[in-house]
């Protein structure tokens, strides 16, 4: 999913990782194979952020989805793979009180 600046700032305070800017080259070729995300890096491989389902009616929560595994010990080349869950879940919105 695309995130917009607060959400994208909401899940770099709860996972640390990377946002790959929409300007970068390489998030144009990520979009090209994994679809419009807001893609991000960190020390596994490339990451985005899936709706989560809320064990109640309240926030809005994602799941952080490994796409790619780095392949070499440089960061510098990825294996993409089928999404792979973490379990890493992140709020993208206060809960309500």
């Amino acid at each position: 999913m695309k995130l917009n600046e607060a959400e994208v700032q909401r899940t770099l305070s709860q996972f640390e990782a990377r946002v790959v800017p929409e300007s970068h080259p390489v998030a144009t070729h990520l979009s090209e194979v994994f679809g419009p995300h807001t893609f991000f890096i960190d020390s596994s491989g490339v990451n985005v952020l899936e709706p989560a389902a809320a064990p109640d009616a309240g926030a809005r929560r994602g799941e952080i989805v490994n796409l790619a595994y780095w392949s070499d010990g440089t960061f510098t080349a990825l294996n993409a793979h089928e999404p792979e869950p973490t379990g890493v879940l992140v709020m993208l919105e206060p809960e309500p009180h």
